[in-house]
């Protein structure tokens, strides 16, 4: 009997050993007191593991971990999850359509808002022949001797409990029907009350929604629910299934099929039948396609239904638009040998729009050519540009009323240009407009006639441009796009056709007609010959003359052939005042090109600055030719505290050349110490130092600044006749600075300062006032710069041994550094050479 007892529990609880562990220890002690034949067979009955029930009663005692029973829901959003579901169908589409070359199936969007739960549909009207049925809830309103609210439940029998008055059947009748009969219960069992039937809630049933579907499966409808309604509820239907043979099944048979483009292109939803439980709606894969594109109002894939013809095919697509060329419609198919050929139709006839269309067919509907004529049209800088009408006797004022309103404030209201197509051989020629005199003067000599397909061209004033400025993004933007650029009307870029053109059309007989014009006119370049061939008129295409253009004369070089065919150029020489007066008979020919000389050195500022002890220092404009000396007369002359000896005069060119010395000196230097560097031990372990040395020395020339000195005595200049004059130049310079009172020592000396002058001391006074030189010094080097900037080597004395020149106010000692013991690199001694020159010119300069 224990047994018995002990079995009942085990054999309820042994299966959760494995997952939930909920025996009881006590069950569990019971279990091991059988004997081990019997718990193996209980083990092996109910698939229970013996070692991991004896786990069990030893974590029996310890906490009960959580059991997840329900997984969690994911954690992703509503949002996220829409927006997933939409990706995926966008991928899909754009697929489908790289695959139909860029042509998307026709009518899937309809489910594109399709819902992201499947909540029954319970709001809508219910019709009097609705079906009831078991679930359905009918209210009746009981009014007059009595009144009450009953709510009736259809119950599983199809009966309704109607109170003391028993149950009544309504399963199976119309919603009408059911009505009539409760009113007349009422009428005969109530005396003086009258009742109101309406439908309360309704019953959901489920029906399958399979084949191609978005999301097949089985969902719960609400009993009013159509063959749509289930199929947005499902999502729709994949790209791939049909949209024209949607099937609905009863017990597996064929009840009827819907068309959804009856529904999409015509709003015919007849054959939207109501759904009953366990209904099926089936849908197959997709049936044969064509494509159509073009003018067509709905450019798609569409699927076939049957037999189709071309007719049918356009009607799908919403029709031609009145842009369509359907004389020659272009049908793409592939024909029995699995190739791809091209077919037309004239869909203007019977015959046409009956042409058959075939599955895989793409139907192309092209469009009506351009406007060919009644037109002129404007482009460049104007307000409003395009294609207007044309009409017989039209001139330029027509469409250009008012220069500032009809043009951009950046186009050139002097020129403008007419390119005329010739109707008999399509050549283009090119008429200069002047106009302002055109707009001002309507009808007159300027305001020339339009004829059909002439193009008028305005162009940007550079002018105009520069101090304009207008911005292409605010309220003066005409169009978008850089197209609207100021830079984008210019004469270079509007006439760049226009030439090609010229030239592509040239031929025996019939030369090119371009020109060019070069010198000092406001647009030099390539143009259109002018229909006058005056050489007036090329100089006002190209923007008319500058202010420095010289009137004298003008040069025309031509080409020529002479008598056995071969090619010449001769200049001719012009009267250019004559030429722009009328007054000149010569006329252009093909090919010329005009030279507009400058007035010689016409506006070139010359000017050179005065600075230090002058009467009156400044800017000086000197004429051609004028030197130094009459420049500082001019200036008054040098002041009583001038010290000319001491003069710095510099020059640009000279500078120009000094930057050019230093960079290449600093190009050599790098690559010596890049030498320097990889001998290493050649300078016997001093290797490191040295190359420190040349480093500074580096340095130095990289920090270096050229001033381009020039080396002139001041004093002989203003006082000696027979002293070579200094005839100017621009960008000139001179400084005149103080009578000094000192002499400086640089270069590889202990303390290189400046010293008071001193009547009487050498060279080697001031040097062993400086400390004496460094263990780098070359002593056999030193030298003296003069304060003119002239260089002096003081030699040593034959009795004595040292340097016994005596120095001026003004001098500059330099002991150069020893670049015998640096690996015998005599470009260090010129470069250090220049580095200090420059230093003392810079110094100089600073210091006035």
């Amino acid at each position: 009997m224990n047994v018995k007892k002990l079995l009942l529990p085990l054999a309820l609880l042994l299966p959760l050993t494995a997952t939930a562990q909920s025996i009881s220890p006590a069950q569990i002690e019971q279990f091991k007191q059988l004997p081990r034949a019997q718990q193996e067979a209980l083990a092996e009955r109910y698939g229970v593991d013996l070692d991991s029930l004896g786990s069990a009663s030893r974590r029996s005692s310890q906490r009960p971990q959580q059991v997840n029973v329900v997984e969690p829901v994911n954690s992703i959003t509503n949002q996220e999850r829409e927006q997933a579901r939409a990706k995926q169908k966008e991928d899909e589409e754009q697929a489908q359509a790289a695959k139909n070359g860029g042509l998307k199936p026709f009518g899937y969007d309809l489910f594109a808002g399709s819902p992201t739960t499947f909540a029954p549909v319970t709001e809508i009207p219910v019709p009097t022949d609705y079906t009831l049925g078991p679930g359905d809830m009918l209210r009746v309103q009981l009014w007059g001797k009595e009144n009450q609210n009953l709510e009736l439940p259809i119950s599983r029998d199809g009966s309704i409990s109607f109170p003391d008055s028993g149950p009544m059947n309504l399963a199976g009748l119309s919603f009408e029907e059911a009505r009539q009969q409760i009113r007349k219960r009422v009428s005969e069992q109530y005396i003086g009350v009258e009742a109101a039937v309406t439908l309360g809630e309704l019953r959901s049933m489920r029906v399958f929604v399979l084949g191609e579907a978005r999301n097949p499966g089985s969902y719960t409808v609400s009993s009013l629910s159509t063959i749509t309604n289930a199929l947005y509820v499902s999502g729709g239907v994949k790209q791939n299934g049909s949209l024209r043979n949607v099937q609905h099944k009863r017990n597996g048979k064929l009840l009827g099929t819907l068309d959804l483009y009856d529904l999409l292109l015509k709003g015919d939803s007849s054959a939207d039948n109501r759904l009953q439980p366990g209904d099926v709606i089936f849908i197959p894969p997709v049936g044969k396609r064509a494509g159509i594109e073009g003018e067509v109002y709905r450019p798609a894939l569409y699927e076939l239904d049957g037999e189709s013809t071309l007719e049918d095919l356009v009607s799908m697509a919403g029709g031609l638009t009145p842009q369509a060329y359907p004389q020659r419609v272009k049908i793409e198919r592939t024909n029995a040998d699995f190739l791809r050929i091209i077919a037309e139709a004239d869909y203007t006839g019977p015959k046409g729009r009956n042409a058959q269309v075939k599955a895989g067919d793409r139907v192309s509907i092209p469009s009506i050519s351009d406007i060919t004529g009644q037109f002129v049209e404007i482009k460049g800088a104007a307000t409003r540009t395009g294609k207007f009408a044309w009409m017989p006797g039209m001139r330029v004022s027509s469409i250009i009323r008012n220069l500032d309103a009809d043009l951009l404030p950046v186009a050139d209201k002097q020129y403008a240009a007419i390119v005329r197509t010739n109707p008999q051989d399509d050549t283009i020629s090119v008429l200069n407009l002047r106009l302002r005199e055109a707009v001002r003067n309507p009808g007159g000599v300027h305001d020339l006639k339009l004829e059909e397909r002439d193009r008028l061209f305005f162009f940007t004033d550079a002018g105009k441009v520069d101090i304009e400025k207008p911005d292409t993004n605010g309220s003066e933007a005409v169009g978008n796009g850089d197209e609207q650029k100021p830079e984008t009307f210019t004469r270079e870029n509007l006439f760049a056709p226009v030439l090609q053109r010229l030239k592509a059309q040239a031929k025996p007989g019939a030369p090119q007609q371009t020109i060019r014009i070069s010198g000092p006119v406001r647009y030099p370049g390539e143009y259109p010959m002018p229909a006058s061939h005056r050489l007036a008129d090329a100089v006002f295409v190209a923007g008319g003359l500058k202010d420095s253009a010289s009137l004298y004369q003008a040069e025309i070089a031509r080409y020529t052939q002479d008598e056995s065919g071969i090619g010449q150029t001769h200049i001719l020489n012009v009267d250019l005042a004559a030429a722009m007066a009328g007054q000149s008979s010569l006329i252009l020919q093909s090919r010329d090109t005009i030279l507009i000389k400058s007035i010689p050195q016409f506006a070139q500022p010359r000017t050179i600055i005065l600075k230090g002890e002058v009467r009156y220092p400044g800017e000086y404009t000197f004429r051609e030719g004028e030197t130094l000396k009459e420049v500082v007369q001019r200036a008054g002359g040098l002041s009583s505290n001038a010290f000319p000896a001491g003069a710095i005069f510099t020059r640009e060119k000279l500078r120009q050349l000094e930057a050019q010395r230093l960079r290449e000196a600093e190009e050599r230097l790098q690559g010596d110490l890049l030498g320097v560097q990889l001998q290493g031990d050649s300078f016997g372990g001093q290797d490191v130092e040295r190359v420190q040395q040349v480093e500074d020395l580096l340095e130095d020339v990289q920090n270096s600044r050229p001033v381009g000195r020039m080396v002139i005595d001041l004093a002989a200049v203003l006082s000696d006749e027979s002293y070579q004059s200094v005839r100017l130049q621009d960008g000139d310079q001179l400084i005149v600075p103080t009578i000094p009172q000192s002499v400086s020592v640089f270069g590889e000396v202990q303390f290189p300062t400046s010293h008071l002058h001193q009547p009487g001391l050498t060279v080697d006074d001031y040097l062993q006032r400086s400390g004496g030189p460094t263990r780098q010094a070359d002593e056999s080097r030193v030298y003296v710069v003069k304060a003119d900037g002239s260089v002096m080597l003081p030699e040593r004395s034959q009795w004595f041994g040292g340097r016994s020149q005596q120095l001026e106010p003004g001098d500059t000692i330099i002991m150069p550094i020893d670049v015998d013991r640096l690996n015998q690199l005599e470009l260090w001694t010129n470069v250090s050479q220049i580095v200090y020159q420059m230093a003392l010119g810079a110094a100089a300069v600073g210091n006035l």
